[in-house]
C-alpha cells in the first residue's frame, strides 16, 4: 500500500468508522433530495431507514453538520428560489417546494435569503434581464 492510500484508509477509519451509519445518513439525504415537495418528518425517516430517530438525528447532524429539517428547510428554499426564477407566483413556488403556507414561507424565506419572495423574484428578473441586455451593441 502507498502512503497515500494508507492515510485515506486512515482517514476513513476516524470519520466514517461505520459503512452503515454513512449509507443510513446518505439513503436519508437523497430521500430527503427526491421528496422535498412532499410532507417529510423524522418519523417518516426513521422508519424508511429501520432505525432510531433520535439516532438517525444523532448521525445526520454527525456527518452532514445540521439535521435533517434543517437540510429539508434548505432544499425547500433552494427548490422555491428556483421557481420564483421561472416564474412562477409566490403561491405556486410555495407549495410547489412543499411549504405549507404562503405566509410561514415568504417569512421563512426572507429570513434564509434576506428578501421576500416577490422582492427575490422582481432582482432576478432585474438581473437577467441585464445579462441579456449587456451583450447587445446599440451603436
Amino acid at each position: 500500500m502507498t502512503f497515500y492510500q494508507t492515510e485515506i484508509n486512515r482517514i476513513r477509519e476516524i470519520c466514517y468508522s461505520n459503512d452503515k451509519q454513512v449509507q443510513t445518513v446518505i439513503a436519508t439525504r437523497r430521500f430527503i433530495d427526491n421528496n422535498f415537495d412532499k410532507e417529510v418528518n423524522l418519523d417518516l425517516l426513521s422508519h424508511i431507514r429501520y432505525t432510531s430517530k433520535f439516532h438517525l438525528l444523532r448521525l445526520f447532524k454527525k456527518y452532514y453538520g445540521i439535521t435533517p429539517k434543517q437540510y429539508l428547510t434548505f432544499r425547500r428554499i433552494e427548490a422555491s428560489k428556483h421557481y420564483l426564477k421561472k416564474g412562477m407566483s409566490v403561491s405556486e413556488a410555495c407549495y410547489c417546494a412543499g411549504f405549507e403556507t404562503p405566509s410561514s414561507f415568504s417569512t421563512l424565506f426572507k429570513n434564509r435569503i434576506g428578501l421576500p419572495p416577490v422582492e427575490y423574484q422582481k432582482e432576478q428578473f432585474l438581473q437577467s434581464e441585464l445579462k441579456t441586455d449587456s451583450g447587445t451593441c446599440t451603436h
